[in-house]
Order: structure tokens, then sequence, then C-alpha cells
């Protein structure tokens, strides 16, 4: 894919090229939605929010990595939502048992055996509810670091802010994981128990 050529047409105005664009990043923006709403509907609308939004500010795009810009975009699109939902919560109790349910976390093919999917669906669970207690820019440093693996210039640059300030949101929201995760420690396989 030449992306720069891509986006170049997409500014032009070509909707194709925009759509090939988002078909290449259409993964990658759900999957740090999903992390950080924590259910399938709202990353739904966030990625859909993200990619209008790119959209429109594309003629303001002025070069760079093209992949950190719009994980921005998709970032700001979550914490919009997520100040919206403390204004006005409206999880249901039948919403949020639906999302840990159909969680594809840690359920794998090779593992047949109904207890320990259990115990991995409980766990998946406790990390979810975790990361739910932590401030937002605290979670989505995580999310984009634990989970998605970015590395620390990158998240940086999606959160737009210092490297400082990412390492020290990271470092703050994995001590609050650790001491959260303390309240679920039957889940947390043995070997990982005494390593917080």
């Amino acid at each position: 894919m030449d992306e720069p050529s891509l986006i170049q047409q997409a500014q032009d105005g070509d909707v194709n090229a925009y759509n090939t664009l988002v078909l290449h990043y259409q993964n990658n923006v759900y999957n740090v939605a999903y992390r950080i709403m924590g259910e399938p509907d709202a990353a739904d609308d966030a990625t859909q929010e993200a990619f209008i939004s790119a959209y429109k500010a594309l003629g303001r795009y002025r070069g760079g990595n093209f992949k950190a810009w719009l994980m921005r975009i998709v970032t700001n699109a979550c914490y919009d939502e997520l100040r919206r939902r403390k204004r006005k919560p409206q999880s249901s109790l039948d919403e949020i048992s639906e999302t840990y349910e159909s969680s594809p976390l840690f359920i794998s093919k090779d593992a047949p055996d109904p207890e320990d999917i259990q115990v991995r669906s409980a766990l998946v669970a406790a990390i979810e509810s975790c990361l739910e207690t932590l401030p937002e820019e605290q979670k989505i440093a995580a999310v984009l670091r634990d989970v998605e693996g970015y590395d620390y210039e990158e998240i940086a640059n999606i959160m737009a802010t210092s490297l400082g300030t990412v390492k020290s949101r990271l470092s703050r929201a994995r001590t609050k994981l650790r001491e959260c995760l303390q309240g679920f420690e039957e889940l947390i396989p043995a070997e990982y128990r005494h390593a917080y």
C-alpha cells in the first residue's frame, strides 16, 4: 500500500483512496476503541466517529505518522464519549454481563475445558473492572502500551503529550491495576501472584 499517495488522493477528494486507508486501519482503530470503551457497540461508535472526524480533518493533516494521527483521533473520540457518560451514566446490568460473556480475550480454541474457560472469563472481567477504575489518561496509556503494544514515543504522539508524562501515567496505572487485582488473587495464575 502506498500510504502517502493514498493520503494525497484522499486529500484531493478521492473517497475510494480514503476507503482504502479505512480498510487498512479499521482493525487497529477498533481494537484501541474497544480496549478503552470496554463495549463492542461503544467501540463501533467511536471507530465510526474517528474515521468521520479524520475524513473531515484530512485537509489539515500535514504529514508524519498517519497511524498515530488516527489513533489520536480515536482516543479523543473515546475521551469525548467517556466524558459524556460521566455526565449521564446509562449502563445496565444486562449490558455489562453481555459484554463480559462475549469478550474474546484469553479464550482460545485449544482450551476446551469449561472450567478453564470460566476462570479465564472471570480474569478478563477482573482486568476490565480494574481498568475501569483508572482515570481516563492512565487507562488509555495502559491500553495503548500493555494491550496494544505501542511504544512510548507512539503513545506520546497519540496522546499529544510528553514522553515523561506517558511514563508517569503508565507507572501510576500499573500500580493501581496491581492493587486492584490483589482483590482478585484467586483468579490470577499462580506464577504471577507474587509478581506484585
